[in-house]
């Protein structure tokens, strides 16, 4: 039977690979997205597919379909990005929450939610496990974010005690590679483009503190793992590469790759800035029998096949 699948936040960088596997495994996909930071050309190739609908809309105000799944994606996802409007960006993560979680409600459709590792905070305990209940600044300029899918987990598990909604929750960890935002302010794609344009590619703090980085196509098979497995496994559960590399390296690595003479230099940490970053992923080993497969360097080579082919 064909699923009708709802997306939100489907334009986006991952909501557009997203859309894209469920429309070529055969899915009826309605992709929702007010475009705050999506860009319609990541789904161009998508649009005359008879079963990809695309809607603009915003997921702070309720929507009605008939649907047999959601995947909750909308929301901006970068410091630049969820920092220019942080009143709206927690307003998306929890009227979002509700809105998406009513119409599972009403339609009895099966829901994921996709959170964040930065619900765990500035971490003390390395790697992060889903157990762990996170080291959050509240009040600081990142809270919008953090508190805000702190808050939409909350609900989605309170909908699920509550109204036996069908809930699948999922800490995503750094995610790159194409469609990512030139101008997103991730670390990735900053030391990309900075690297293609030859430029100082700039380091906050030290360059000591670590990410793990997950190539784009591992995490979406996670997600879709994630919503096909049992009712009973509702989550959370860390999605993303447990290998850690210092910035220093990352930024190393894509000089080596581009060939590029950019220097580098170092400029002071932002507020709240975590200085480790790694996913205990044994539960998605475990439960979904999910790990990635794809190596940094392979998934930096890719992405920077993307950028090169971009007018920066």
């Amino acid at each position: 039977m064909k699923k009708r699948i709802l997306v939100t936040g489907g334009v986006g960088f991952l909501g557009s690979h997203l859309c894209e596997r469920l429309v070529k495994e055969g899915n009826d996909v309605i992709c929702l997205d007010n475009f705050f930071t999506g860009q319609k050309n990541n789904i161009a190739h998508l649009m005359s597919n008879p079963y990809f609908e695309l809607v603009r809309h915003d997921v702070t105000f309720p929507y009605y379909a008939e649907v047999d799944e959601i995947y909750n994606l909308a929301c901006p996802a970068s410091p630049i990005h969820y920092q220019f409007d942080p009143v709206q960006t927690t307003k998306t993560s929890v009227h979002g929450a509700i809105n998406m979680l009513g119409l599972a409600k009403r339609t009895k459709a099966k829901i994921l939610q996709a959170s964040t590792s930065e619900v765990y905070g500035d971490p003390d305990v390395h790697p992060q496990p889903e157990s762990y209940w996170g080291r959050v600044n509240p009040i600081g300029i990142r809270a919008c974010y953090d508190e805000g899918k702190r808050c939409a987990e909350t609900l989605f598990f309170d909908y699920h005690r509550q109204h036996k909604v069908k809930i699948k929750v999922m800490r995503i960890f750094n995610t790159y590679g194409p469609r990512m935002h030139p101008n997103d302010g991730r670390v990735v794609s900053n030391f990309i483009v900075q690297a293609l344009k030859n430029k100082d590619i700039t380091i906050y703090g030290d360059g000591n503190q670590s990410r793990s980085f997950c190539y784009v196509d591992d995490l979406i098979h996670g997600m879709i793992r994630l919503m096909d497995s049992k009712n009973d496994f509702t989550g959370p559960v860390n999605i993303g590469n447990p290998n850690e590399f210092t910035i220093l390296e990352l930024a190393q690595t894509v000089i080596d790759l581009t060939n590029s003479s950019s220097k580098l230099i170092f400029l002071p940490l932002p507020q709240d800035d975590p200085l480790q970053r790694q996913p205990n992923i044994e539960l998605a080993k475990k439960e979904l029998d999910w790990e990635p497969t794809v190596a940094l360097k392979d998934g930096l080579i890719k992405t920077i096949a993307y950028f090169k082919g971009m007018t920066l």
